[in-house]
């Protein structure tokens, strides 16, 4: 029996298909967010992967920021549910769970059954988020995803001081004509996200094994400023960007054994 799982985030979509709930057998990506064609056009790419239509899922299940939108959905699912249900599913031993978001940070805390226990969450302010990012990246010339390429490439990290996200792109403006070196703003930026986000966690409480979940895991530079921000390794799965979606694909399993 096959689930779908789909997660509409403010800066993109993500869908897993799921087999019998254990088996991953679809996944598709699309970098276009919630108020957009995304959410359908990751649903469509996934099914047509495939060649599977609407009736061959048993169930679908949505999430994210604009899960309240897509009516083609049997049910929905808060993120935060679905991002600790995802990443117990792909790194049982886990614990502390930081997700980065397009418009939020949060952090999870799970129990020892894999189960949210507990968490917190920044929705006040875009810095420490990924927009926040998306912004230094078009202030420095960049692409988003080439942060963490950049970061490589540091000797020392130009500080960012300011935690407003508006003042702090005045900042970044002011240390490019200042001619400092591109690599080491991108390291100093990614520390300033990193120390917002860790205070989060400090907040909820550390407990190991810590990872991340969602689309800014995959900038190498925020995941080794917060390790470093957090004093442990941060686990990163190859599947971390689709943790939510992967969540709501298992909620919508457990909906079907539940009407077996």
């Amino acid at each position: 029996m096959l689930t779908m799982g789909l997660d509409i985030g403010s800066t993109a979509c993500k869908c897993i298909i799921l087999e019998d709930g254990k088996n991953i057998l679809g996944r598709a990506v699309v970098s276009s967010g919630a108020g957009t064609v995304g959410a359908q056009k990751v649903y469509d790419e996934a099914l047509a992967m495939h060649s599977l239509k609407r009736e061959d899922l048993g169930r679908l299940m949505v999430t994210g920021y604009g899960r309240f939108s897509f009516e083609t959905a049997d049910n929905q699912k808060s993120e935060l549910s679905c991002h600790a249900k995802g990443i117990a599913f792909l790194m049982p031993t886990v614990r502390t769970i930081i997700d980065i978001g397009g418009q939020d940070a949060k952090a999870l805390r799970l129990n020892a059954k894999g189960m949210l226990d507990s968490f917190v969450m920044n929705d006040k302010c875009a810095a420490g988020t990924g927009k926040f990012l998306e912004v230094m990246a078009g202030r420095l010339n960049v692409q988003t995803e080439e942060l963490g390429d950049w970061d490589a490439k540091a000797t020392e990290e130009a500080s960012i001081s300011s935690t407003c996200t508006v003042f702090a792109e005045s900042e970044v403006i002011s240390k490019l004509s200042m001619n400092v070196n591109l690599a080491n703003l991108v390291a100093g930026i990614h520390r300033s996200v990193a120390k917002r986000v860790a205070v989060l966690a400090y907040r909820n409480g550390i407990v190991k094994d810590v990872a991340m979940s969602g689309g800014v895991a995959l900038n190498k530079g925020v995941v080794r400023a917060l390790g470093e921000e957090l004093k442990t390794e941060i686990l990163v799965h190859a599947d971390c960007q689709l943790a939510g979606a992967l969540g709501a694909a298992l909620f919508a399993w457990e909906e079907l054994c539940k009407q077996a």
